[in-house]
């Protein structure tokens, strides 16, 4: 490997510029997957910053899983692999930094889940179709032992349905946007009147979907899916987020 060099970043720009360059190095391949960044104090010659921008920026390389820091290590940072689940990591640090609200969430699972449901009705394998009934079944059993048991089977479900979509970018980003509603789930439940009820509801809608993927019916399966979330995170919302999956579950339902 060439030894490599970094140009001192604009200094308005300070850490993200470090972050930038970094980034596109690692992207490119012009350092692999297992090699190490310089050492900190070179990375600040080479950049023409202090230490606590050089920090900054290698603990937020960290946080998207590009590096991993190795402590009392003698050389740099170690390059990591760049998997899609880089974005899923991405997306959960984006989702917090942005103070996403729960109406954005709310419609991005829609228009995902919808999709993942259309491809999961006619890419299904039955080993991946057993394993969303098999949720299901889980899901009916655990509605009396409480919410966090339940919505476990739920995401277990949920999960099914991405793998059946064989999308990788939905999954990924499924599983991201899910991770990141998960505690608004238990609140609901925690908060509702009657969780039982609620957590009946859920079954229901979640078996109607897994009927709909099983027959193999798209449309079904994706208006089902688009109807079921909009229904049950409804109440939760503002006037706008209200008109948000109407727009939504309308356009489904007269396409």
């Amino acid at each position: 490997m060439s030894k490599l060099t970094f140009t001192p970043p604009v200094p308005t720009l300070t850490y993200e510029r470090v972050v930038q360059q970094i980034e596109e190095a690692i992207l490119s391949r012009e350092i692999e997957p297992g090699q190490h960044l310089p050492s900190e104090r070179e990375l600040m010659v080479q950049f023409s910053v202090s230490r606590p921008i050089i920090r900054e920026a290698l603990r937020v390389l960290q946080s998207q899983g590009l590096i991993a820091s190795r402590p009392g290590g003698r050389s740099g940072p170690e390059v990591l692999a760049v998997s899609p689940d880089s974005l899923g990591r991405s997306f959960t640090t984006m989702a917090r930094i942005a103070s996403l609200s729960l109406s954005e969430l709310v419609q991005f699972r829609i228009v995902l889940e919808s999709s993942a449901c259309q491809l999961a009705a006619v890419l299904h394998t039955e080993e991946q179709a057993e394993k969303m009934r098999d949720a299901v079944e889980r899901m009916e059993a655990e509605v009396a032992n409480g919410s966090d048991s339940f919505n476990r089977a739920d995401l277990d479900f949920h999960t099914a349905v991405w793998e059946a979509s064989h999308n990788c970018l939905l999954r990924i980003c499924g599983e991201a946007v899910a991770g990141s509603i998960l505690n608004l789930m238990n609140d609901r439940m925690e908060r509702s009147g009657n969780s039982t009820a609620a957590m009946e509801g859920v079954v229901e809608r979640d078996r109607a979907i897994f009927q709909a993927i099983a027959a193999g019916d798209a449309a079904a399966a994706g208006n089902t899916a688009r109807n079921a979330i909009a229904a049950y995170f409804a109440d939760y919302l503002d006037e706008e987020g209200a008109r948000g999956l109407s727009a939504l579950t309308g356009a489904a339902d007269t396409a």
